[in-house]
């Protein structure tokens, strides 16, 4: 009977240290309010410094994005296209996967970034997770050279390959 109550208790102060429930948020002062000034807005602007994307006006080249007991891999991982045409990347297996450039010609750059939509950051894609899923580049704009580019999840697995623009 002894241990019940001690037990009984022990329950009561566990519960009554994790408090009562949901607390409200004070209300803003409003004098406080009105000397803030006003927030700048969470989302930067997509795109290159300003740039605006150019869309493809040529053909569109697939590389699949796979991985297995083969290991991580574009198919193909080196492709060759013109300016103005479009590269469409599309997740097969063992995702998740993106598409970061790590090197290409320097007057390429901000137009580059600016064809990549809805990208995470300087010269990387957005994270595809499903399979089937794609995301797709405009090449239009770009001067002719090499594009380097490397899956982020898998760059330590080596998942590798180059574009070169004509």
């Amino acid at each position: 009977m002894r241990f019940s109550g001690l037990a009984l208790v022990a329950a009561v102060a566990t519960l009554s240290a994790c408090g009562g429930g949901e607390q409200k948020a004070a209300a803003p002062d409003s004098a406080a309010m009105a000397a803030a000034p006003a927030a700048a807005p969470a989302v930067a602007p997509a795109g290159g410094a300003g740039m605006a994307a150019m869309p493809a006006t040529g053909k569109t080249v697939e590389i699949k994005m796979s991985g297995d007991e083969k290991g991580y891999r574009f198919e193909p991982a080196n492709v060759t296209i013109k300016v103005g045409d479009a590269v469409k990347f599309i997740v097969v297996s063992a995702a998740p996967h993106n598409i970061a450039f790590s090197n290409m010609p320097a007057e390429s750059r901000a137009q580059l970034q600016a064809n990549m939509p809805e990208a995470m950051g300087d010269m990387m894609g957005k994270m595809l997770l499903s399979p089937n899923e794609a995301y797709v580049i405009s090449f239009a704009g770009l001067k002719p050279g090499k594009y380097e580019f490397n899956c982020t999840p898998h760059l330590a697995n080596n998942m590798k390959g180059t574009i070169t623009v004509q």
